[in-house]
């Protein structure tokens, strides 16, 4: 008989970071997913379910990998800021419209990173093909029309309706869309999502042609289910690690 090796004690999430408030969380979010390809110079709108009507977002003008959290903006539901001293992101009517219709919806990242565009571009779903690329789970979709810049609220509002009721979207064209309950299933669903599509595109190129997920169809139906909080310790080293590369970054 093979022995598992458990540990004899539970590690709490506190205790593998410092408590971060909203501000903080989007902060360390924008910059972890940055190094994971979220990095399409100032582009990509990150917000935060504030809970009274307002979501917390980054600035314009500010790229994801100097973001501070005394430049976070907090936002109401037509765009206009209500604290913060920077602008608006230009494409942020696609999360006023998203949250309007999905008031349950606590954090949302929309950025344009090379593989999940290229799928995107491509018009494919790309397949899961190895369990690092389903963790965080959901529902991905793909809006096949490209209507317009999610600038306008017209277009913005087309996609969402395509998106429905799913939890992550490649929008032709454009770019990805990640939906989380919390921080840390927006960070582990858009990590997951870039690596699917980044693996999938390899694997694609290297047997000349599509290939077959080999997962089993009980773990594919798993993954689906996953609301993207189960992996604790996933977010948090990310957090440490954009603190190690800059220990002020709290203060």
């Amino acid at each position: 008989m093979v022995k598992v090796f458990r540990q004899p004690f539970e590690l709490r999430p506190d205790q593998l970071m410092p408590e971060l408030n909203d501000r903080e969380a989007l902060v360390l979010l924008a910059r972890a997913l940055w190094r994971e390809g979220y990095n399409d110079h100032l582009a990509g709108h990150i917000t935060i379910n504030a809970g009274d009507g307002t979501l917390w977002c980054n600035p314009w003008l500010v790229r994801w990998d100097e973001l501070r959290p005394d430049q976070v903006i907090r936002i109401d539901l037509d765009g206009n800021v209500v604290e913060g001293e920077w602008p608006v992101p230009l494409g942020i009517p696609l999360h006023l419209e998203l949250h309007r219709k999905r008031p349950d919806v606590q954090v949302t990242v929309h950025n344009h990173p090379l593989y999940g565009v290229v799928w995107a571009d491509l018009g494919e779903l790309p397949p899961i093909l190895d369990q690092s690329s389903a963790l965080g789970g959901g529902e991905l979709v793909l809006v096949e029309e490209y209507d317009g810049a999610v600038n306008d609220a017209s277009s913005a509002r087309s996609a969402v309706d395509k998106i429905g009721e799913a939890d992550l979207a490649l929008l032709a064209g454009h770019g990805v869309l990640v939906i989380g309950s919390t921080v840390r299933a927006a960070h582990q669903r858009a990590v997951a999502l870039e690596q699917r599509c980044q693996r999938s595109w390899h694997v694609r190129v290297a047997a000349n042609g599509p290939v077959a997920s080999t997962l089993a169809p009980a773990f594919a139906e798993m993954v689906l289910k996953s609301d993207g909080n189960g992996f604790i310790g996933f977010w948090e080293a990310a957090v440490r690690a954009e603190l190690r590369a800059d220990p002020t970054l709290l203060d």
